[in-house]
């Protein structure tokens, strides 16, 4: 059964910067894809990041290109994703998610993300 379990969360100042983490387990391969999600309290789920098997596609939600790059260390089961010049508006839950169908490229979709994290917040606020 794969795992994943985010990290790195917490309270930062307008124009700070976070590094949250996906540690996952539970999978003999690395091949999976892996998209980085965040919920804001009353409002839907969004697709911010994604990264694929081999990590050479990456892809981003327009408020967050340029700020946010995601990246994966298949040594240590792990993605990363470094927030930099971070808004309030980037304030929420974000979560990680497996998507072990072996698509080239990485989903912008909720659907084909079979496995998920439990979250972590992520407060910008001065």
């Amino acid at each position: 059964q794969l795992q994943l379990v985010e990290s790195g969360g917490g309270l930062v100042q307008p124009g700070g910067s976070l590094r949250l983490s996906c540690a996952v387990s539970g999978f003999t391969t690395d091949y999976y894809s892996i998209g980085w999600f965040r919920q804001a309290r009353g409002k839907e789920r969004e697709r911010v990041s994604c990264i694929s098997i081999s990590g050479h596609y990456t892809d981003y939600t327009d408020s967050v290109k340029g700020r946010f790059t995601i990246s994966r260390d298949n040594a240590k089961n792990t993605v990363y994703l470094q927030m930099n010049s971070l808004k309030p508006e980037d304030t929420a839950v974000y979560y990680c998610a497996a998507d072990v169908s072996g698509d080239y490229y990485c989903s912008g979709d909720e659907s084909p993300y079979s496995y998920w994290g439990r979250g972590t917040q992520v407060t910008v606020s001065s």
